[in-house]
C-alpha cells in the first residue's frame, strides 16, 4: 500500500518542491512531480536555475522514453504514464490518478493559500476514507 505523507505549512511550495527533488535525487529513489502546467512550468525553470552544486537532473513528460527512464526526476501532468514509481510529489489540487502505483506519495500544502489548504483537506479525506495511513509533517516545526 502506498505510504502517504502530507507536508504542511510550506511558505513557498515551488521552492519546497525544488529542495525535495534535490534531496530525493541524491538518494537512489526516482521522483515524479505531478501537477498542472501552471505549476510544472515555473518549477521546471526553477530546477534549471538551481546552483551548480544543487543541480537536479530532470525532464518533462514530453521527453523521449529513454530520457524519461534515465532522469531521476520527472515532471508529469499524468503520473500514470511515468516509467518509474518510487516517489510521487503532488503539486496539484486533486488526488493524482494512479497514485497507488507509487511506493510513496507526498502532498505539499501551502501555509498561506486558503484554497490550497482546503483542497488538501479534501485529498486527506479521500485517502483516509480508503484506509490509507497518513503521516503529517509540519514544516514550521521542522524549520523547513
Amino acid at each position: 500500500m502506498t505510504e502517504i505523507a502530507f507536508h504542511f505549512n510550506a511558505p513557498d511550495k515551488l521552492a519546497y518542491a525544488c529542495r525535495f527533488a534535490r534531496k530525493v535525487s541524491r538518494g537512489d529513489a526516482r521522483l515524479v512531480i505531478t501537477g498542472p502546467d501552471e505549476v510544472l512550468d515555473p518549477l521546471d525553470r526553477m530546477l534549471w536555475a538551481m546552483g551548480a552544486t544543487d543541480f537536479v537532473a530532470h525532464c518533462r513528460d514530453d521527453a523521449d522514453e529513454d530520457t524519461q527512464r534515465a532522469s531521476p526526476v520527472l515532471l508529469a501532468r499524468d503520473a500514470g504514464t511515468a516509467p518509474h514509481s518510487d516517489v510521487l510529489l503532488n503539486m496539484g489540487a486533486v488526488v493524482p490518478p494512479a497514485f497507488s502505483r507509487f511506493s510513496r506519495l507526498i502532498e505539499v500544502v501551502s501555509s498561506i493559500d486558503g484554497q490550497d489548504r482546503q483542497a488538501a483537506r479534501d485529498r486527506w479525506r479521500h485517502y483516509a476514507a480508503r484506509g490509507y495511513q497518513i503521516v503529517r509533517h509540519d514544516l514550521v516545526l521542522k524549520g523547513a
